[in-house]
């Protein structure tokens, strides 16, 4: 029962025994916590602060004034927007220096979220302000051929903020397996079959070109369902791209690069030949955040008409 009376929950009556384990009604520990009946409710509903105690029969609610410091505490993380699930945890760590650790790491978080979402909001300020191709004329794009490989992958669905875990580990288990497939023939790379976004999951396709097809299908064979890996054979082609640091990676300043290949394939003349595409060249953990590390690309052929 939520609804209770006013002299025994959401207004006087101090409830029984003193000290922090002195039983306190809603109202009274309501007025103690300066929070409203309304909101200890609610976090009782979340799972956030129980009632010590609830009468069977009339369904009161009765707090303990020792748990007066765990509501503010509550109410507090509530107005950080701290997710329910790390709230909770975060109240009922008992120690005082790993719950502020747990504070700490959400708050890191919260900035770096921040930090990506100061950036988009330049980039769409500039594009939105028509000074788009100012963005574009800091990246140079150029052509380059590729031969035909044969490539083993892996394919996931994932969001933008699951990319920077899962293309590391795929590229990972992808060149391990290659030593079995003839050993790593090429630069490995990761093509995108649709957006990756918060909203959009792709999928994305992890590639590492390998020396021995026949080999590399036998592995694969051997794989079972487990995850969605493959061999299939990349076709020659022409790839327009352009190279970007280990800093640009990031979401959402890597947007600028892939816009600015393509403004420059519809200056150009050329079309789109099949989906885009990021060359991983250089050992990610040995560069530094300013080095080159990615080609953006797109395959690319004539435009009709061009």
């Amino acid at each position: 029962m939520d609804a209770v009376p006013a002299a025994s929950s959401d207004g006087g009556g101090t409830g029984h025994g003193t000290g922090d384990g002195e039983l306190l009604t809603i109202g009274a520990f309501a007025a103690r916590a300066r929070l409203s009946a309304k909101a200890l409710r609610l976090y009782d509903r979340l799972g956030l602060l129980a009632p010590a105690h609830v009468d069977e029969v009339s369904g009161y609610r009765y707090y303990r004034a020792g748990q007066v410091e765990s509501a503010r505490l509550v109410a507090l993380l509530r107005q950080l927007d701290m997710p329910l699930a790390r709230i909770a945890a975060l109240v009922e760590t008992p120690d005082g220096r790993e719950a502020g650790d747990l504070l700490a790491a959400y708050w890191d978080d919260v900035e770096t979220r921040f930090a990506a979402q100061r950036t988009l909001a330049a980039y769409l300020r500039a594009r939105l302000s028509g000074r788009s191709s100012e963005m574009h004329e800091k990246f140079e794009v150029r052509l380059v051929d590729v031969p035909g490989q044969v490539i083993v992958t892996e394919t996931r669905h994932t969001l933008a903020d699951e990319l920077p875990v899962w293309i590391p580990a795929a590229l990972g288990r992808l060149t391990e397996a290659a030593v079995e497939c003839g050993g790593t023939a090429g630069a490995p790379f990761v093509v995108y079959y649709s957006a990756v976004s918060m909203e959009s999951d792709g999928p994305a396709e992890a590639c590492v070109p390998v020396g021995d097809e026949a080999a590399a299908r036998a592995w694969a064979a051997a794989q079972g369902g487990g995850r969605q890996v493959r061999v299939r054979a990349e076709p020659a082609g022409r790839l327009a791209y352009t190279r970007i640091t280990k800093a640009q990676v990031a979401h959402p300043q890597i947007l600028a690069p892939y816009e600015a290949v393509e403004a420059w394939m519809k200056r150009e003349g050329w079309d789109y030949d099949g989906p885009c595409r990021e060359v991983y060249f250089a050992d990610w953990d040995a560069a530094g955040a300013e080095d080159p590390v990615c080609d953006v690309a797109f395959p690319v052929k004539r435009a009709q008409g061009a």
